[in-house]
């Protein structure tokens, strides 16, 4: 059981390891990140700090392979990563430096063509391990590394390793599946109980047992996902976009998921947004561009009616009213402001157009999510993999809740004078 260190400082990197020790990990591996930010002083450091345990150097060398497997192992480690898709006379090199300097190589097969073949290739070349591994990108992108290891497992006779978002029921598939390392990274190092974590994979590993996951769609995916995470946290994994603006929850502590009917209307007009109710589905958030914080498109009738039909919620760029009503309904609604006056049903505008709403273009599909902070749109087209990169957000910001929570402020947790711009 191999803990990857894929941070940017050292002195947290150990504290994490050190909890992942008392948690069951054998390897540490300094993780790439870590070795850009740190140079050769984040493997001393965590040499220093594990002088019985197996480090792990994921150098991910593409070049001068002689060179960097020396770098690595003078500074402390016992086994150095080479990219896997490099040219062979690269793997050459840095197996007859790993002999030389008394290290072992393992080939990272991330983002290998043909990692099969090749995988046959690099233990003919004299490596020492394999490692199948879908990079962190290819994971928000929906791509699996268990599938690939159970054919490199047939083709080679030296360990292989598999990485790539992995978790205590992932790790037991891979170890019956014949993997003799389990690379685990943000699932125990982003984790608030860190040792916890690393106990709970620690026994998948060491007691592996098939268990039967239910199928799901991909829809039903993406909405656990998002309703599992903050508008905060979708905004952090989309660079800091995505945020309506002006537009406020007027139910506080509601959180709302769906896919989106959209409705052009005209100031006041309500009979399009009304009619929206008769085109929507089960989970579908109506979203709403009325143009005007003086007259609403929409009141506690046609709340009760979205309830009736299961729908997810609504989102007004304009005015909503009604809301001593709507405040007794379970139905999350989200609007600029509310008003008591109503508009009239002119029958003007359009349903499941292209819109704009609260400076945001929102398309027919798209997921919108809204919590306490606001509502977010989520192109449909990339809403799993910005649902997984929002889940990964998620999970480091609860690792730095706990490490604030025993005395440290942000600023020094985070170095942030030393990665300010200069």
């Amino acid at each position: 059981m191999q803990v990857a260190l894929d941070l940017l400082e050292s002195d947290r990197s150990v504290q994490i390891a050190r909890e992942s020790v008392e948690g069951g990990a054998d390897w540490i591996e300094v993780g790439t990140p870590l070795i850009k930010s740190e140079g050769m002083d984040a493997i001393r450091h965590i040499r220093e700090a594990f002088r019985d345990r197996t480090i792990v150097a994921d150098m991910k060398i593409a070049d001068t392979g002689a060179m960097e497997v020396e770098m690595a192992a003078k500074a402390g480690a016992n086994i150095v990563v080479i990219l896997g898709s490099v040219d062979d006379s690269t793997v050459l090199e840095s197996v007859r430096a790993a002999k030389k300097y008394g290290v072992k190589i393992m080939a990272d097969l991330i983002s290998s063509s043909s990692p099969v073949p090749r995988s046959r290739e690099l233990q003919e070349l004299g490596v020492d391990y394999i490692n199948v591994h879908a990079g962190i990108d290819q994971q928000m992108m929906g791509q699996d590394s268990l599938s690939i290891m159970k054919e490199v497992v047939r083709e080679v006779s030296i360990p292989v390793a598999v990485a790539g978002g992995l978790d205590a029921e992932s790790c037991a598939q891979a170890v019956l599946a014949g993997a003799s390392i389990v690379i685990v990274g943000g699932n125990i190092t982003r984790s608030a109980d860190v040792a916890g974590s690393a106990r709970a994979i620690r026994s998948s590993v060491d007691a592996p047992s098939q268990k039967e996951s239910p199928d799901k769609s991909m829809n039903e995916e993406v909405r656990e996902l998002l309703m599992s995470v903050s508008t905060p946290n979708i905004s952090d994994a989309m660079h800091r976009k995505g945020a309506m603006q002006d537009i406020f929850s007027m139910m506080k502590g509601m959180k709302m998921v769906g896919t989106a009917v959209t409705v052009q209307t005209f100031k006041g007009d309500w009979a399009k947004a009304v009619e929206a109710i008769d085109v929507a589905k089960k989970g579908d958030v109506i979203v709403i561009y009325n143009g005007s914080r003086h007259v609403a498109p929409w009141g506690g009738l046609a709340t009760l009616s979205c309830i009736n039909k299961e729908i997810s919620g609504v989102v007004i760029d304009g005015a909503v009213r009604d809301i001593d009503d709507i405040s007794k309904m379970d139905l999350p609604v989200f609007a600029t402001c509310n008003v008591p006056n109503a508009g009239e049903p002119k029958g003007f505008g359009e349903i499941n157009a292209e819109i704009v709403c609260g400076n945001q273009t929102v398309k027919p599909g798209d997921y919108i999510v809204g919590d306490d902070n606001g509502v977010i749109v989520v192109p449909r087209e990339r809403a799993y993999e910005i649902a997984r990169r929002a889940k990964e957000v998620e999970k480091t910001e609860q690792r730095l809740f706990e490490e604030i929570r025993r005395g440290k402020t942000l600023s020094e947790i985070m170095k942030l004078k030393k990665w300010e711009k200069h």
